[in-house]
């Protein structure tokens, strides 16, 4: 049934687009009841963000060895579905929705978050295991340096995102968390110096 309903919400963003979208329509095609999604999603934004965008499991990256190279792994992944026709239009709705809505915020940020947040809090392990990293980073900083500039770059500034951008991305990600390890390890009460 939640893969009936998933490929159900993509058909539809597809054929009528996200605005106008309903859960009736989804019900109805998927030939479930309104309550099984509500059961499943808060909100149609919550529906459509995990039918388009997140789907059931993260993105996997392969452990390649270096810091750089899983962020690019990790950052690709990601592109693929963000930049999609469908997420390009779900994301702004949903970003709206989230602010106006605490309980869909709430479950946003225990679900969604909390999962892209433990895997960088992975790569980043790897890269300290490895001694790339002086000492671990907050997974939230290098989430945002990454995954919060591709955002920006697709929905904001509205960017054409290619390969080459991607991997810049990664690159400069990379150059960011290892800047903050090295000032975590060297200052670790975190004060910013005077200018």
């Amino acid at each position: 049934m939640d893969e009936k309903i998933l490929q159900t919400t993509r058909e539809l963003i597809d054929e009528v687009g996200y605005q106008a979208l309903t859960v009736d329509q989804v019900a109805t095609r998927a030939g479930v009841g309104k309550a099984a999604i509500y059961r499943r999603y808060a909100s149609k934004a919550e529906m459509a963000f995990v039918a388009t965008m997140h789907e059931q499991q993260l993105p996997s990256f392969a452990g390649t060895g270096s810091l750089h190279g899983d962020l690019l792994s990790l950052v690709r992944a990601f592109h693929v579905r963000m930049a999609a026709p469908a997420a390009r239009q779900l994301a702004p709705a949903l970003i709206s929705e989230l602010a106006c809505n605490p309980e869909l915020d709430a479950r946003f940020q225990d679900t969604f978050l909390a999962a892209e947040h433990a895997c960088f809090a992975e790569i980043i392990e790897q890269a300290v295991t490895r001694g790339e990293l002086a000492e671990a980073v907050d997974p939230a900083m290098a989430h945002l340096l990454l995954l919060g500039c591709l955002a920006s770059a697709l929905y904001i500034l509205n960017l054409p995102v290619d390969d080459a951008m991607v991997t810049d991305l990664a690159a400069a990600a990379a150059a960011g968390i290892t800047a903050l390890a090295d000032r975590h390890h060297r200052d670790p009460g975190g004060a910013a110096e005077p200018r």
